[in-house]
C-alpha cells in the first residue's frame, strides 16, 4: 500500500511541478524568440542603413565592397543605377535569388508606394522601407545621385535565424526536460521520507496492537483457567483461586489505564494541570513514600535536595509524582538488593532538574533509544509481571506535555540516570 501510495505522490507532484516547468519554459522561450526576432530586426535595419549611407557617400561602388558587405552582414544585394544591373549581378543573373529580388522590388512598389524600376522625379533624398516577407527581411532604396538614382534592394535571409531560434527552444526545454528529471528524482526521494514516518506508525501501531493482546492474553488466561479450578475445587481452595483472579483482573486494569493514558496523549486530550509548587516538597514526598518500599527490597534509598530556597515550578505536582513513581518502580525492578537509588533535585539556569539514578545493570548505549518505546523492556525487568513496558513511555509523555525533557544517562560507575528538565514555567 505504501509503496503504491509513494509511486502516486511522486507522479502527481511530478506532474504539478513538470506542469509548470514547461509553462514558464514555453514563457520564457516567448521572451527570448521575441527578443531575439527584434534584435536581429534591429541589427537588419542598421546594417541596412549603413549599406544606404555608404552608397550615398561614394561616387564609386566597388564589387570588392558589395561582396565584403555581403559576407560581414550576412546578406545578398542587389544594385541597379539607372535600372542597370551592376555587372556584380549580371554575372549572378542565374542565381536563385533572382526570383526573390524581383517579388521583393514588386512588393516595394504595389505595398510601399517605392518603385524601384521607374522613380518617377528624382528626389535628393533617399527613400527606403523595411518589410518581410517568407523566409527573408527585405530593405529597398532610392538613392539620387548626380548621374541618375541608384535603386537598392537587400535581402537577410532568415534561415540562419530560424535556426538560432530552434536552438534557443532545444535549450530550453532540453534544460526544463532535465529540471523536470531532476526534480521527479528529487520528489521519489522526498516523498519516500515523507511516507516513511507514517510506515513507521503504522508498524508501531501493529506492533502496539500485537504487544497490547499478548498482554492481556497472559491474564486473561489465568483468569479462565482460575474460574475453571474453582469450579471443580473444595470450597477451602477457591479462596486461593479468588485471589489469584482478583491480582490478575488488578493487573489487565492497570494495563487497560495505561493504555487508555498513551492514547489520550496520541489524541491531544490529555491535560495537564498546572498550578505553581514546591518542586522540593513533592520531591520530599516522594521520597517518604518509597521508603518503605526500598526497605523492604534492601535498597540504600537517598534523596539529594538543594539548600537554597526554590523558585515555584508551574506545574502538574500528580503527574510530575506519578512520573517519579515510573522511574523509582523501574529502578527496583533493576537495581539488584542492597543496590543504591538516588533520587535528586537541583536547579540551573534553564530551569529544574530532577533525576533518579541507580547502580543496575545499566541500559546499553544501543538501546538507549528505546527506552522510551511503547513496550519495549529489557531482558532483566521482562520476569516482572507488574511491568509492561508502558511505564517510561508515559513519563516521556507527561514530561513533554509539560515542555520538559527526559533523558537517560549512563551512572558513573555503572548504572543508570534517567534526567528530567523542567523549564522555569513548565505548563501544558
Amino acid at each position: 500500500m505504501f509503496r503504491r501510495l509513494h509511486i502516486q505522490m511522486t507522479f502527481f507532484s511530478s506532474l504539478i511541478i513538470g506542469a509548470v516547468i514547461l509553462i514558464m519554459t514555453m514563457f520564457c522561450n516567448f521572451i527570448a524568440v521575441r527578443s531575439t526576432r527584434e534584435t536581429i530586426w534591429t541589427t537588419f535595419q542598421n546594417n541596412s542603413m549603413s549599406c544606404i549611407s555608404h552608397i550615398e557617400s561614394q561616387s564609386v561602388i566597388t564589387n570588392q565592397w558589395i561582396l565584403q558587405a555581403e559576407q560581414n552582414y550576412g546578406i545578398s544585394i542587389d544594385i541597379k543605377d539607372n535600372g542597370n544591373s551592376l555587372y556584380l549581378k549580371k554575372l549572378q543573373g542565374a542565381s536563385a535569388e533572382e526570383d526573390i529580388f524581383q517579388k521583393a522590388a514588386e512588393i516595394s512598389a504595389d505595398s510601399h508606394g517605392l518603385n524601384l524600376s521607374n522613380p518617377g522625379v528624382v528626389n535628393k533624398l533617399t527613400k527606403n522601407v523595411f518589410f518581410q516577407i517568407k523566409d527573408f527581411y527585405i530593405s529597398t532604396a532610392l538613392i539620387p545621385k548626380d548621374q541618375g538614382t541608384v535603386s537598392m534592394i537587400i535581402l537577410y535571409p532568415l534561415n540562419s535565424m530560424e535556426h538560432e531560434i530552434l536552438l534557443q527552444r532545444l535549450a530550453f526545454f532540453g534544460t526544463a526536460f532535465l529540471a523536470i528529471l531532476a526534480l521527479s528524482i528529487f520528489s521519489w526521494f522526498f516523498t519516500g521520507k515523507m511516507i516513511k514516518p507514517l510506515e513507521e506508525n503504522r508498524q508501531a501501531q501493529t506492533e502496539f496492537i500485537a504487544a497490547a493482546s499478548h498482554e492481556l492474553r497472559s491474564p486473561l488466561a489465568v483468569i479462565l483457567s482460575g474460574i475453571s479450578a474453582m469450579k471443580k475445587a473444595e470450597p477451602a481452595e477457591q479462596t486461593h483461586f479468588l485471589s489469584v483472579i482478583e491480582k490478575e483482573g488488578t493487573r489487565m486494569s492497570l494495563l487497560v489505564n495505561d493504555m487508555l493514558s498513551l492514547s489520550n496523549a496520541d489524541n491531544h486530550s490529555w491535560k495537564m494541570h498546572p498550578v505553581p509548587c514546591e518542586l522540593d516538597t513533592l520531591v520530599l514526598d516522594t521520597y517518604e513514600k518509597y521508603e518503605p518500599l526500598m526497605q523492604e527490597h534492601h535498597m540504600n534509598f537517598s534523596v539529594e535536595l538543594p539548600e537554597e530556597e526554590l523558585p515555584l515550578c508551574n506545574c502538574d505536582p500528580e503527574r510530575i509524582s506519578q512520573v517519579l513513581g515510573i522511574l523509582l518502580d523501574n529502578a527496583i525492578s533493576y537495581v539488584p538488593e542492597n543496590g543504591k537509588i538516588q533520587l535528586t533535585l537541583s536547579q540551573n539556569s534553564r530551569g529544574f532538574c530532577l533525576s533518579v539514578t541507580d547502580n543496575g545493570p545499566g541500559i546499553p548505549d544501543s538501546a538507549k533509544a528505546s527506552v522510551f518505546r511503547r513496550f519495549y523492556r529489557a531482558d532483566s525487568a521482562r520476569n516482572n509481571r507488574q511491568h509492561f513496558g508502558l511505564g517510561l513511555c508515559i513519563a516521556y509523555e507527561i514530561i513533554t506535555l509539560h515542555q520538559g525533557m527526559i533523558t537517560v544517562l549512563d551512572t558513573p560507575g555503572g548504572g543508570s540516570t534517567f534526567v528530567i528538565s523542567l523549564p522555569a514555567s513548565a505548563n501544558s
